[in-house]
């Protein structure tokens, strides 16, 4: 570590505590080619959660075809029983439709989250079905889970632009938040999944949501880094009092149905300017950046992390 940095220097106008909603186990490994052992999944979430996240997505109960690498959850989410029973921390996982809703339940899973899209491309290539179709689908699953006193999530996929349709309209975007949140979910986690957004497009994007009556309580924010522009975007959702913020340790992911997607917002890099900001998250970065390290060389290669890399003196 580089002692004494990133020095405090708190800054107006951003909230005192953010709520870190970590990734990399799911959406980070999802997009790996070689599926990773289950025993080091276990290892990597347990590492994640010893370094301060309490926030942790653990897997995804979607069809093994789908997403092979997330094809081991029944055997994953067990090996986690000894951190589900903490109070501290949460293992939401992700499930695309009833069945997933069973498979998961049968676990003993209390929070999931439902993953949509605002465009109609993306919804085809990622769900087979359209935007309206995918809400339709999405409806029971979420009645069933708030019937059962379950937390949930919804995820907004192409926020901010999509690969085949260019520009996303925000009035296209406000639609399926205010869907979801009429259904039901606690939270929805707006989605720049190509990484195209700018401080902006956020800030207008959140103040249309808060105007058509989505709190900003009930938003997080999930950035990928294509244009370099994730931290910028970031800075700007917390300027307008947004608390949870989507990262993945490391920097790991992308999307398997959006080519165009790159790594996910970094943790470290998250940790580092909230650091700096003074604003607490409960992480120790050292411990993080050495897990990140750690499955680094699991995959075989170096974290794309810029903090991991400049903390752990490695190109």
């Amino acid at each position: 570590m580089t002692e004494g940095l990133p020095m405090e220097v708190p800054a107006q106008g951003v909230p005192p505590r953010v709520r870190i909603h970590e990734v990399g186990a799911r959406d980070g490994l999802q997009n790996e080619k070689a599926v990773v052992p289950t025993e080091v999944k276990a290892e990597f979430i347990h590492r994640l959660a010893h370094a301060g996240l309490t926030t942790i997505e653990a897997t995804s109960f979607v069809r093994p075809e789908w997403v092979p690498q997330l094809a081991d959850a029944e055997q994953l989410f067990p090996m986690l029983a000894d951190l589900g029973g903490a109070p501290d921390i949460e293992l939401p996982v992700l499930v695309p439709n009833g069945r997933g809703l069973d498979r998961a339940k049968a676990l003993g899973a209390r929070r999931i989250a439902v993953f949509g899209s605002v465009t109609e491309s993306f919804a085809k290539a990622n769900l087979n079905r359209t935007v309206d179709e995918s809400l339709a689908m999405f409806e029971p699953v979420v009645a069933r889970a708030k019937d059962d006193r379950m937390w949930v999530r919804g995820y907004l996929s192409m926020c901010f632009g999509d690969p085949w349709e260019g520009p996303v309209p925000i009035h296209q975007v406000v639609r399926v938040a205010k869907a979801l949140r009429d259904m039901g979910c606690d939270e929805l986690s707006l989605g720049d999944t190509i990484g195209v957004a700018t401080p902006g497009h956020v800030q207008t994007l959140l103040a249309e949501l808060n105007e058509e009556g989505v709190p900003t309580d009930a938003i997080a924010v999930h950035f990928h880094d294509t244009y370099g522009q994730a931290l910028a975007n970031t800075l700007a959702a917390l300027q307008h009092g947004v608390t949870t913020v989507d990262a993945s340790a490391g920097g790991l992911g992308g999307c398997p149905y959006a080519k165009s997607a790159t790594g996910n917002l970094a943790t470290e890099d998250l940790v580092w300017m909230l650091d700096g900001l003074g604003i607490e998250t409960g992480v120790d970065l050292g411990r993080l950046v050495a897990t990140s390290d750690w499955l680094a060389e699991r995959l075989g290669r170096p974290s794309p992390s810029r903090t991991v890399r400049a903390l752990s003196h490695k190109e």
